[in-house]
């Protein structure tokens, strides 16, 4: 099946860097880039070695692409992941955050170099290549519940008030005008269309209806029909044309998996996810504290036959929210392959590597998108992606003041 196949096709579905492929045959890096431009055939044996690789690949690109996307704001890649197993190439990634970029790199082999902040793109779009979809998770702090409470705590603005994070959304809007993608889809928190009194959706969306042009639809998705976790995340979807795709009448998959169904063996789990006898008292206090006042706050304690509350980036700190039952007197912490599984990137038909400390990987599994959820979407919305790649014309509008 692989035979006919050029070396760039391969490569990718092989995993595997230009780079990577020089130091692995003793090419030169320049010699590899004329195989991947179609300037130089390789050597039979060249594409011997790397048909024997891809087809051992432990992760399984598609091998026919159908369009391109691009992928802002990217964390560790699982919107990237959702949308490549319906056919898509990414050809442009965008994540500020060092460790980020590393855990993305790692697992996408293939992947072009990664570019940083997002603004110095927005500032010359151009830079970016051409593209049918546009994804993006932009960052939800200055929306979400608990980042609102933060910074009114400290005085500090938020929301499209915010001089940093704030105005990440109209970066995003001046590449969508730029650009012109047949499709784009965004992704946040849920409380994104309640914040500010619902001011704050309504301005984003009055940017991407009447200033864009697109035609939009937005939907909260829960998690729990794919994982055992309960992650409520807003997904906006614009299509440049009107399309018949209807996100408000997907129906979800019924029922959905327990915790047991993620967790590591009792005995391959490391103790030092154990919590510390003082550690254990302390939020236990903490509850008992605020069930006095009639507050629900306190840790979250979870079962093999639960559905676990939702996964942070603060998780690192003390694994409050989803503390796991064991034998004993006190319970552990998930670990960060379990973090993997119950956001969807780790499973039976795809191997995630986790090449950062574990606090860097709780941070990035709490800031991350829930994969099946994604790849859910992006099967749905697959043929109308495809009636409206057919439609070539693209009006041009001036970018977002």
């Amino acid at each position: 099946m692989l035979e006919h196949l050029s070396f760039s096709v391969l490569r990718r579905v092989a995993g595997m860097s230009v780079e990577e492929i020089a130091a692995e045959l003793q090419y030169s890096p320049s010699m590899v880039y004329r195989w991947e431009r179609g300037e130089v055939e390789p050597k039979p044996t060249v594409m011997r070695i790397l048909r024997e690789v891809a087809v051992n690949s432990p992760r399984s690109f598609p091998i026919e692409t159908s369009f391109n996307f691009i992928d802002l704001f990217a964390g560790i890649g699982g919107l990237r992941l959702g949308f490549e197993k319906i056919g898509g190439h990414c050809v442009f990634t965008s994540e500020w955050d060092t460790k980020a970029q590393e855990t993305y790199a790692r697992n996408f082999r293939d992947n072009h170099p990664i570019g940083g902040d997002v603004r110095q793109f927005s500032e010359k779009p151009e830079l970016i290549p051409e593209h049918d979809i546009l994804l993006a998770g932009f960052p939800c702090q200055p929306f979400s519940i608990a980042g609102v409470s933060k910074k009114n705590a400290l005085g500090r603005p938020h929301g499209f008030l915010c001089d940093t994070q704030g105005t990440l959304f109209f970066d995003t809007a001046q590449i969508i005008a730029h650009h012109r993608p047949a499709v784009f889809v965004l992704e946040n928190v849920k409380n994104l269309e309640r914040h500010d009194k619902g001011r704050t959706f309504a301005t984003i969306m009055n940017v991407l209806e009447n200033e864009l042009g697109y035609h939009v639809q937005s939907r909260v998705i829960s998690s729990h029909h794919w994982v055992p976790q309960k992650r409520e995340r807003i997904f906006i979807v614009g299509f440049r044309e009107r399309s018949a795709f209807d996100l408000s009448a997907l129906l979800m998959p019924s029922g959905g998996p327990t915790l047991g169904s993620i967790l590591q063996p009792h005995e391959e789990v490391d103790p030092k996810y154990t919590l510390t006898p003082r550690l254990w008292q302390y939020l236990q206090d903490y509850k008992a504290k605020h069930e006095s006042k009639g507050n629900g706050f306190g840790y979250g304690l979870f079962g093999p036959a639960d559905v676990t509350r939702t996964l942070s980036a603060r998780y690192y700190k003390d694994g409050s929210e989803i503390l796991v039952k064991q034998p004993g007197d006190r319970p552990r912490r998930l670990t960060p392959l379990e973090c993997a599984r119950l956001m969807g990137f780790d499973r039976d038909d795809r191997r995630w590597h986790i090449p950062v400390s574990d606090t860097q990987a709780y941070r990035q599994f709490g800031n991350a998108v829930v994969v099946p959820v994604v790849e859910f979407l992006a099967t749905e919305m697959k043929p109308y992606l495809q009636e409206a790649l057919s439609r070539k014309d693209r009006t041009v509008i001036s970018e977002v003041a």
